[in-house]
């Protein structure tokens, strides 16, 4: 089994932070595109080469993100209709989420078995969060589900931000 940590750094305006090991060294680089549409972000292995790519849909009625690793599209987040609390779904082909995937707790599991676990830490200055990785083959779609969910996440809190501003 494989940890990662994925630490946020506050305030950060061009969205860029590493995915580290339990070593402490850096292992994924993620990188958002600042001020362009579609917002996109890359994640990128340690020789700086795509591996992921996270993108928001610009022409939609409800945010829309897509997850792409390698090249393929993998899942994809959407916000649903709800009139008193923000809902959203992850559809993805043979993976499933399980738990407290807003708050940043939940499972990963492809075919029915567990092949991965996020969760959040607390006592941090940002957003931090150990990802357990099971199953090899499926590191890369984790680390891109839990940087995707919290792009979400700080997109909801933009919009959320914004509708509240006179």
């Amino acid at each position: 089994m494989k940890q990662f940590y994925i630490k946020q750094k506050v305030l950060s305006l061009s969205g860029k932070f590493a995915v580290k090991d339990e070593q402490e060294r850096d292992i994924y680089f993620v990188e958002g595109s600042f001020l362009q549409i579609p917002k996109t972000f890359s994640i990128m292995n340690t020789k700086r080469e795509e591996v992921g790519l996270i993108t928001k849909k610009v022409f939609s009625f409800l945010p829309k993100f897509f997850v792409e690793v390698n090249g393929r599209e993998v899942l994809t987040i959407k916000k649903e209709f709800s009139f008193l609390k923000a809902r959203y779904t992850i559809e993805a082909a043979d993976i499933e989420v399980h738990g407290n995937w807003w708050d940043m707790n939940f499972q990963v599991f492809q075919h029915g078995e567990p092949v991965g676990k996020v969760s959040k830490e607390w006592f941090t200055w940002g957003d931090s969060y150990k990802v357990q990785i099971m199953t090899e083959e499926m590191e890369t779609i984790i680390i891109a589900l839990v940087v995707a969910i919290d792009c979400v996440k700080a997109d909801q809190v933009a919009a959320t931000s914004a509708s509240t501003t006179y």
